[in-house]
C-alpha cells in the first residue's frame, strides 16, 4: 500500500506490504541503493526517512517506510522527475488530492510516464499555470485510463483486424457492402417489361452504398481507440471516394518537393492522401484520430473557445502543402502523375489548378453550444483554403443523403396498381 502527505514543505511517500513486509526493501536500499515500488516509484535509500510515533500520523506502523519524493509550496507539489521516469518535474496543484490511483493504473501502469511518452515538456497539472491540464480534465483522464478489460479487449481488436485480411469474418457493414457489390455485378437497366412498380437499380444501390459507409464509420467510432491514424487515413479516405462522387482516386503519401525558402536547394514533403477528381485536379485531405477534444480548448481565451494546438497544427501543415503544391508547377504535376500513375485511371493526369484541402478531425457531439458557435468561426475563417469537417459532421451528411434516399426510393417505387394487386392474387 502506498500512502501520501504533505509535511513541512515536502512530500512524504509512505509504503507498506502486509504480505511480505518491508524486508525486501531493506535488502534492495542496502544492496543497489535505490527500488522501485509498484513499477512506477523510484526511491533511493537517502530519501528514506526515520521513523515517527503514531500521534503523527494514522497508518504508522513498524513496516511502514518512509521517503521524500519532493517539495510543496503555496500552489503546486513537486515530484522529482527521476521519482517517476520523468524527462522534467511533475507539477501537481495543492488543491488535488492524491493517491495510488493519481500515478498508478490497473496492471501497474505509470501514468505519468505513459503522458510523458507522447509530450516533449513539462506536465502540470491544475493550478494557474499556462498550459497546465484542467483539474476536471485530469479527473476525467484518471476515470476513462483503459482497464485491464480494455487492454484485453483492444489487443483482440487489433488481432481480430489483421487476422480480418485471410479469414472470412466480417462486420456487419461490410457483410452489407458484400451484398451490395453482388447486387451491383448481376444489376441491369430497367425496361418497360419490368413493370411500373420495380424500384429503380441505381437509387436502390446508392442507397445501399451509402448506408454501408455511414455503418462503416460508426463502427469505427465505437471503437475509435483501438485504430491507428494510419487506420483512419486508410479507411476513410476510401470512403470518401463514396461520400464525394467528384473524386475518382485517392493517391497516399504524395511527394511535393519545397524550392520556394532556397531555389538551390529543396525539401522533400510528403502528403497523406490526395483525391483526384475526374478532370484530374486535385485537392488533399488531413485525417486526424477522432479525439473528443480534437476541435476547440476546454479552457477559454478571452471568453473564447480557441481551436486546439492539433487542429491549428493541421490547419498550418495543410496551407504550406497547398502552397508547395501550387508553386510545383508543370513539373510537379508530372512527377506525381509518374509516381502514381497505377493508382490512376488509365490516361488521366494530376493537374495542380488552385488546390484546396479538408480537415477531418475530432468529435462535436461532445461541444456546449458556445463551444460549436466558436467552431463555427474557425471554420469560417479558414473556408476559402480548408474545409474543416468533424466526425459527426461527416456522420449527418452521410444521414442527410441516406434520408433523401429513402424517400426517393420509396418515391420511384410508389404503390401497386389494382391490375398487378389482382395478377399477384
Amino acid at each position: 500500500m502506498i500512502y501520501f502527505d504533505d509535511s513541512d514543505g515536502q512530500i512524504v511517500l509512505a509504503y507498506s506490504s502486509e504480505q511480505s513486509g518491508p524486508s525486501w526493501l531493506d535488502d534492495k536500499l542496502e544492496s543497489v541503493g535505490e527500488a522501485t515500488l509498484s513499477h512506477t516509484f523510484t526511491v533511493r535509500k537517502e530519501d528514506l526517512v526515520g521513523r515517527v510515533s503514531q500521534d503523527e500520523f494514522d497508518y504508522f506502523d513498524e513496516d511502514v517506510r518512509r521517503f521524500v519524493i519532493g517539495t510543496v509550496d503555496d500552489e503546486y507539489r513537486t515530484i522529482r522527475k527521476r521519482v517517476l521516469g520523468l524527462k522534467h518535474d511533475l507539477l501537481i496543484a495543492g488543491s488535488i488530492g492524491i493517491g495510488q490511483r493519481t500515478f498508478i493504473a490497473e496492471r501497474n501502469i505509470s501514468i505519468f510516464r505513459r503522458i510523458d511518452e507522447i509530450v516533449d515538456e513539462q506536465i502540470v497539472v491544475g493550478g494557474p499555470r499556462m498550459g497546465a491540464i484542467p483539474e476536471d480534465e485530469f479527473a476525467r483522464l484518471l476515470h476513462d485510463f483503459p482497464t485491464s478489460t480494455e487492454i484485453t479487449h483492444y489487443a483482440r481488436t487489433r488481432i481480430t483486424r489483421v487476422l480480418r485480411e485471410y479469414l472470412d469474418t466480417m462486420s456487419d457493414a461490410e457483410s452489407r457492402l458484400a451484398v451490395y457489390m453482388e447486387r451491383r455485378a448481376r444489376s441491369g437497366p430497367a425496361t418497360p417489361e419490368e413493370g411500373h412498380g420495380r424500384i429503380p437499380v441505381a437509387s436502390e444501390l446508392e442507397l445501399e452504398k451509402f448506408t454501408y459507409v455511414r455503418d462503416r464509420l460508426a463502427e469505427m467510432l465505437n471503437d475509435a481507440e483501438s485504430y491507428l491514424e494510419a487506420d483512419w487515413q486508410a479507411a476513410v479516405g476510401d470512403l470518401f471516394l463514396l461520400i464525394f462522387p467528384q473524386y475518382v482516386a485517392v493517391l497516399h503519401n504524395v511527394h511535393v518537393k519545397e524550392r520556394y525558402s532556397n531555389e538551390s536547394r529543396s525539401t522533400d514533403r510528403y502528403i497523406d492522401l490526395m483525391l483526384v477528381g475526374a478532370n484530374g485536379c486535385v485537392d488533399i485531405i488531413e485525417i486526424k484520430k477522432p479525439f473528443e477534444r480534437g476541435l476547440v480548448s476546454k479552457r477559454q481565451y478571452r471568453d473564447n473557445y480557441i481551436p486546439v494546438r492539433e487542429l491549428s497544427g493541421s490547419i498550418m501543415q495543410t496551407e504550406k502543402y497547398l502552397f508547395y503544391l501550387s508553386k510545383s508547377g508543370m513539373d510537379g504535376e508530372n512527377a506525381i502523375t509518374m509516381k502514381h500513375v497505377a493508382d490512376l485511371p488509365v490516361g488521366l493526369e494530376v493537374k495542380i489548378a488552385n488546390p484546396k484541402a479538408i480537415i477531418l478531425s475530432g468529435r462535436d457531439n461532445n461541444l456546449s453550444t458556445q463551444e460549436k458557435f466558436d467552431f463555427e468561426f474557425t471554420r469560417r475563417l479558414y473556408s476559402n483554403v480548408v474545409d474543416i469537417i468533424s466526425y459527426d459532421d461527416l456522420l449527418r451528411r452521410l444521414d442527410n443523403v441516406i434520408a433523401a434516399l429513402t424517400k426517393r426510393v420509396g418515391a420511384e417505387s410508389g404503390p401497386e396498381s389494382d391490375d398487378q394487386i389482382g395478377m399477384s392474387a
